[in-house]
């Protein structure tokens, strides 16, 4: 059941869906600076670190993303190859 309701939140069109890469990938980077940095309280640190692992999820989605438009491309490249043979 659990694992079923992490699924769910995985595919859950969340606000940072809409953000690009680089724009995820800064405000990722500015939440562990804050962390690192230390000085904020345990409720504070444990808000920046969910902000965090959402950045996470979406810079991952960008990169899985883009691995499979990558094998997609390569992959039709091989099959023109392949036929031209």
């Amino acid at each position: 059941m659990a694992e079923q309701q992490e699924q769910q939140d995985a595919a859950a069109p969340t606000p940072d869906d809409a953000l690009g890469y680089e724009h995820a990938r800064d405000a990722l980077l500015e939440v562990v600076r804050q962390l690192e940095n230390g000085g904020t309280s345990l409720e504070e640190s444990l808000a920046l670190w969910e902000r965090g692992e959402q950045l996470a999820k979406v810079c991952q989605r960008w990169l899985d993303g883009a691995r499979a438009r990558l094998d997609a491309a390569l992959a039709a490249e091989e099959d023109g190859a392949a036929g031209e043979e």
